[in-house]
């Protein structure tokens, strides 16, 4: 006689799933950043192919060793380290040498992510720390306007920085929208990342607040100061298409291990992150302050965290008070 099946089948919650999982999210902000990698080849040539896939071979040959050296289990098939090594490539110049971008994409994966734990643990966006190094410690192989003379484009921020807003006054916004300007790789994509970052809001993948409010406050510090001076200080659209403002509002701002959660703090952090930009490209020695404006809204995450709504019929508190 076949003996009768359990009706019941007693497991560990939760017992319903979205559906939604790690390596999903990665492959669908891979698909997103598509047309961005083929406008930057399009643009740039096998220099940015060479850039991207040293970058990401880089940082998923790292994170595999990490992972074996800190007797993790190997995390390569969530496709996470793939993706930080081809966002850490949207940052350089097509023309950065190899051993600058072996070096920069696997300081994002070590000191950037496996040092705290690996995936989810880290309190700054991830690319960005790699970033920042290079950045900081080799700057001359960083400088596009120096490295891309053979390039029949300008570097708008940079000319903005030393030769003031008459000398981009000329500039068609619809040029800088189609990535007809020096900079990274992959940022200057704008057309091509702003379809890719409203996909991401579509599939919500990426919550609409920081974006938003990240263009918001650039848009709206960048207006003021043009009140104050119009002479010194260059156009909201200026800066909003110029450098790598909606690839930070879309694609680094958005990061869910170091930004905030909720609807209020992560408006805040959108808003400390834009109007960063702007004070940083004012007053900053960087033309385009992107990177370390998000870096610095990082360090908010913890303080914004701590905001929450009010409970129905109790007193409001921060979190962790008595």
């Amino acid at each position: 006689m076949k003996p009768l099946e359990p009706i019941l089948t007693v497991c560990m919650p939760p017992h319903v799933h979205c559906g939604r999982t790690i390596k999903g999210y990665m492959g669908e902000t891979l698909v997103a950043l598509l047309p961005a990698a083929i406008l930057a080849i399009t643009a740039f040539g096998l220099g940015a192919v060479r850039v991207m896939a040293l970058s990401c071979a880089v940082a998923v040959a790292t994170e595999a060793l990490c992972n074996r050296r800190m007797h993790f289990n190997q995390s390569l098939n969530d496709l996470s380290a793939l993706h930080t090594g081809l966002l850490f490539s949207f940052l350089l110049p097509a023309s950065a040498p190899w051993w600058l971008v072996a070096v920069g994409s696997a300081s994002s994966i070590f000191l950037g992510k496996m040092i705290y734990g690996g995936l989810g643990g880290n309190p700054l966006c991830t690319p960005l720390v790699g970033w920042a190094l290079c950045r900081i410690s080799w700057p001359k192989f960083m400088d596009t306007n120096a490295t891309m003379l053979n390039f029949d484009l300008s570097a708008p921020l940079q000319q903005l920085k030393y030769f003031g807003p008459d000398s981009v006054s000329a500039i068609d916004p619809m040029s800088l929208l189609t990535g007809q300007q020096l900079g990274g790789l992959g940022e200057v994509q704008v057309a091509a990342l702003l379809a890719g970052g409203i996909f991401l809001i579509v599939r919500r993948h990426v919550r609409w607040e920081i974006p938003a409010a990240f263009i918001a406050g650039l848009v709206l510090t960048a207006w003021i100061y043009q009140l104050i001076d119009p002479t010194t200080y260059a156009s909201p659209l200026f800066h909003l298409l110029a450098g790598g403002a909606v690839f930070g509002a879309f694609f680094l701002a958005t990061e869910p291990a170091s930004s905030p959660l909720g609807m209020i703090p992560s408006l805040l952090f959108g808003l400390i992150a834009g109007a960063m930009v702007i004070v940083i490209r004012v007053y900053g020695m960087y033309p385009d302050g992107v990177p370390f404006a998000i870096l610095l809204a990082n360090l908010f995450t913890p303080l914004l965290d701590r905001i929450r709504p009010k409970p129905f019929g109790g007193a409001y508190k921060l979190a962790g008070e008595g």
